[in-house]
């Protein structure tokens, strides 16, 4: 069952939202070489504590950290631990609040130091296409425009996109109807209607779209082994169009490349 949030709903949503793209700059600040996965993880915990909110994704099914941090050939799912960021890595900080009882749900991928052109373009190209999916939110569209438009324009510049795991909505649950495939035919899916939350959430390949779990239960990455990069923003329709509720913008203040 898909859930319509009223005006006062969505407002909560955009506080949290608010909330998770703070939470978002802190962590930008720390990006850099030599700092390890887990500290970057406690800085996010503790900023969203001291805010009085949770970690969305701390305990959700298990999964033991605030972040899921997703290096190089990781596509999602990785869990913090000590490894270093070193030059020319890249890391997808994917991250959710839980504030005013909704949640919120974004994901960045940074480049650290020097990293290859052809990668830089994997980084771009993904951050595009999310936007491009944005842009068919919109009265008379349905969910499909969006899964087009970002497969579209990922496979027109040689990427692949990840079938096995896809957007979906949110608000008191983190997940919640309607899933939002980053692949598809126009017209396809419901259709947009004013309180729909969808999180849509591209996860971009720079080679086959095939991914593999590791035994951990959580990491999924590349098969055969080339970098991924996954850039997301929580959207609502709202007032017959679309509001982007999360924001970049304290990472860009902070984050130059």
């Amino acid at each position: 069952m898909v859930y319509y949030k009223t005006d006062s709903e969505i407002e909560l949503m955009r506080q949290s939202a608010d909330l998770l793209g703070r939470t978002h700059g802190e962590v930008a600040k720390h990006i850099k070489e030599g700092v390890s996965l887990s500290h970057l993880d406690k800085i996010a915990e503790d900023f969203i504590k001291d805010h009085g909110a949770t970690p969305s994704f701390l305990n959700y099914n298990g999964f033991p950290a605030s972040l899921c941090m997703s290096l190089n050939d990781v596509v999602v799912h990785g869990i913090p631990n000590d490894y270093e960021l070193k030059d020319g890595d890249v890391i997808s900080i994917d991250c959710g609040v839980y504030l005013n009882e909704y949640h919120s749900d974004s994901a960045f991928t940074y480049p650290v130091g020097n990293v290859a052109p052809d990668v830089m373009q994997l980084l771009k190209v993904t951050k595009d296409s999310l936007y491009l999916g944005i842009e068919q939110v919109k009265a008379n569209n349905r969910i499909g425009d969006v899964s087009f438009a970002i497969q579209e324009y990922a496979e027109k510049h040689g990427y692949s996109v990840v079938r096995e795991l896809v957007g979906h909505g949110l608000g008191r649950s983190l997940h919640e109807e309607p899933e939002v495939p980053n692949y598809g035919k126009r017209g396809r899916g419901i259709k947009f209607k004013n309180g729909l939350v969808i999180a849509i959430e591209p996860m971009i390949n720079m080679g086959t779209r095939n991914v593999v779990q590791d035994n951990d239960g959580w990491t999924i990455r590349t098969r055969d082994s080339k970098p991924s990069a996954h850039y997301e923003h929580t959207v609502a329709f709202h007032n017959d169009k679309a509001e982007v509720l999360t924001t970049f913008k304290y990472i860009e203040e902070v984050f130059k490349f």
